[in-house]
């Protein structure tokens, strides 16, 4: 909890005490009523409220109304003593039942602070509308118009540029999508946009390097690009430029800089498997053609940037893409159809496409969670959406056609969420048994050492096996291949 929120409990509860134990005293009436006044305003102007504490508000206003009364009405005589003590019981028990629950909501959506990136790099950022003119937008009512994304462009920038200037927070969207995705109302996770990132805005482009290693990250469905923020941090600074997309009708929403926005749009009910593998294999191929046209405008930018930040800046020869769950299978498919494409990591998504049909001919690294593992592994009692009937079969085409370089991960204690930042969003609900700042690190640790490892040529002792480090992640043999 932060600061002021621990203050309005105390002050809840101080006052509530003084009201039980002490006899009506007008100066002392004022003084509480102030107290709680005071300590909820300041509350909301230095810390801003939130819904977690509401429970705290409705007890304070409880305590508000009750001491105004006290101060404008007439004291009564003869209220017989007994109705007076059930009123203070009542009162008391009330009062640290709301109390009580605002500091539960309070533990169990905290206020966290994002992991430091291990890198030498700040970050900057900024944030693009990208409209693809030589493709229809297929999904929307609208006829002839564009394809159009949104991007935010990561990249490392130097300390100093950085110092003393405002940090981006989460934004709204996280939130939104966080409530789509576990069928929970928006507005508990509206905190979020309270939370800062190691991010920021407009800064200029470090210098260090005369050009920069490209990866391109896809999120999962109903999500969007802001869900794995200490992944991209930690990839930034050690110096390389991410760019997150958000792929319209797929994404929980996807709002344009005219203030415009579209949201995501649920899939048809199908009578078969065949039909749903059907419908993500078209899906799948609108995303992966949104990740080329995304690597398209790059190369543009890098011969002439209109915003004079990337030309020049971006080395293409080192260009990679990941992706979580649908932007997992968006990573796996974008491989397979687009060459430029060195490398790829699908943080626990699907196979829609060529890629399981003709496997891969660049290095990829697969991740997937304990707890979907353990539901593969007894599909009789299957009940996980996350698992289709086709998915066995294509991973092992996947990673048997694939010509080069190929790693299959389990990492127990995760959930199909754990590779997004969710675990310090909730350690109660969402960590699984494990610190959530490690949880993070595990993702962030194999994605970043992959990468180093295939785009930099730089060996990575930690992807030769099990590491003491990080006992959490196992390597499947079958699929796991060192190819020459």
């Amino acid at each position: 909890m932060r600061i002021f929120e621990i203050i309005v409990i105390v002050v809840i509860l101080a006052v509530t005490a003084g009201m039980i134990g002490t006899k009506k005293n007008r100066r002392l009436d004022t003084l509480m009523l102030l107290a709680v006044v005071m300590a909820v305003m300041l509350h909301g102007v230095l810390e801003n409220y939130r819904i977690q504490m509401a429970p705290a508000y409705a007890a304070a206003l409880w305590l508000v109304t009750i001491l105004g009364f006290r101060l404008v009405r007439r004291p009564r005589t003869g209220q017989p003593k007994r109705y007076a003590k059930l009123w203070k019981s009542l009162l008391l028990i009330c009062i640290l039942l709301l109390s009580g629950v605002s500091v539960y909501a309070s533990r169990l959506l905290p206020m966290f602070t994002q992991p430091e990136p291990t890198g030498q790099y700040a970050i900057g950022t900024i944030a693009r509308e990208l409209t693809d003119e030589q493709r229809d937008e297929t999904l929307s009512a609208e006829e002839g118009g564009k394809r159009k994304l949104m991007v935010n462009v990561w990249y490392p920038a130097d300390p100093d540029q950085t110092e003393g200037k405002p940090k981006e927070h989460y934004p709204s969207a996280l939130g939104e999508a966080i409530g789509l995705v576990f069928g929970l109302p928006k507005q508990l996770f509206s905190h979020v946009t309270d939370i800062p990132t190691h991010v920021t805005d407009g800064v200029k482009l470090s210098a260090q390097e005369p050009s920069y290693p490209v990866l391109l990250f896809s999120p999962g469905i109903r999500s969007t690009r802001f869900q794995s923020m200490s992944i991209i941090e930690e990839l930034v600074s050690h110096g390389y430029i991410v760019v997150g997309i958000d792929h319209p009708y797929t994404s929980a929403k996807v709002t344009y800089p005219d203030g415009a926005s579209v949201y995501y749009v649920p899939d048809p009910e199908f009578d078969t498997s065949a039909e749903l593998y059907n419908h993500n294999v078209n899906g799948i191929a609108i995303r992966t053609a949104d990740a080329s046209f995304v690597l398209d405008t790059l190369t543009e930018w890098n011969i002439q940037d209109p915003n004079g930040l990337f030309q020049g800046k971006l080395d293409l020869t080192r260009a990679g893409i990941f992706g979580h769950s649908y932007g997992g299978a968006t990573t796996a498919e974008a491989l397979a159809q687009d060459k430029r494409f060195k490398a790829g990591v699908s943080l626990e998504g699907g196979f829609w496409g060529k890629v399981a049909r003709e496997g891969l001919t660049q290095p990829f690294m697969y991740m997937m969670s304990g707890t979907t593992a353990q539901n593969l592994a007894h599909p009789e009692a299957n009940t996980d959406p996350l698992i289709y009937e086709e998915f066995t079969p294509d991973l092992k085409s996947v990673m048997s056609r694939s010509t080069r370089d190929t790693y299959y991960l389990t990492v127990d204690h995760f959930i199909h969420q754990s590779f997004t930042d969710i675990a310090l969003l909730s350690p109660s609900l969402f960590a699984n048994g494990l610190d959530p700042v490690h949880t993070v690190d595990i993702s962030r640790t194999y994605v970043l050492s992959f990468f180093d490892q295939y785009l930099l040529d730089e060996p990575q002792a930690l992807l030769n096996g099990p590491s003491a480090e990080y006992p959490e992640v196992s390597f499947e043999p079958a699929y796991t291949h060192k190819r020459p």
